[in-house]
């Protein structure tokens, strides 16, 4: 049960956001290109950061660079 003090834990790194064109879901809403955010955890397939909520959100890598 990690995600449940995902926002508490501290940053791993920090990922640029480099595109917000999702195929099939909508990201623009919660990221910003060119923003750099506080990665919190990281699988294979997916990096989860605080977005621009303010919550912890999983999105795919290649929305991603290494800042």
């Amino acid at each position: 049960m990690i995600h449940l003090d995902w926002e508490n834990r501290e940053t791993i790194k920090q990922v640029k956001c480099v595109h917000d064109n999702a195929a099939k879901y909508v990201v623009n809403n919660v990221l910003t290109v060119g923003k750099t955010y506080d990665v919190k955890n990281e699988t294979e397939e997916f990096i989860f950061i605080v977005d621009n909520t303010g919550k912890v959100g999983g999105f795919y890598k290649d929305y991603f660079e290494e800042a």
